[in-house]
């Protein structure tokens, strides 16, 4: 008896997924995104800006935060979408906020 082994071979649909790092699975649709900076309003602020890019995925998405105060240092966003390729499209595009 002998045992092959196989060697993975990626294929076109497959393979851009894999190599991307990402995967599509049903009902992951929510976003988390940590935002970084001191008080109040520069936490809103840097906000404003993952949620005009959300916009530009999808207007009909859906928001919830921390609460913060003019001492906070970290927000914390859910941001859900309607479907999982709206997030996946939505944290690709985000990268270039992060920093």
């Amino acid at each position: 008896m002998t045992i092959e082994k196989e060697q993975y071979q990626p294929c076109d649909a497959c393979g851009v997924s894999a190599e991307m790092g990402f995967m599509i699975k049903e009902h992951d649709d929510v976003a988390d995104v940590h935002v970084f900076a001191k008080g109040k309003t520069a936490l809103e602020l840097e906000l404003a800006n993952y949620l005009t890019l959300a916009k530009q995925v999808n207007v009909n998405f859906k928001v919830e935060t921390t609460p913060v105060d003019e001492a906070s240092t970290e927000l914390t966003a859910r941001i859900q979408f309607e479907c999982s390729a709206e997030k996946l499209i939505f944290e690709l595009k985000s990268r270039s906020l992060a920093k």
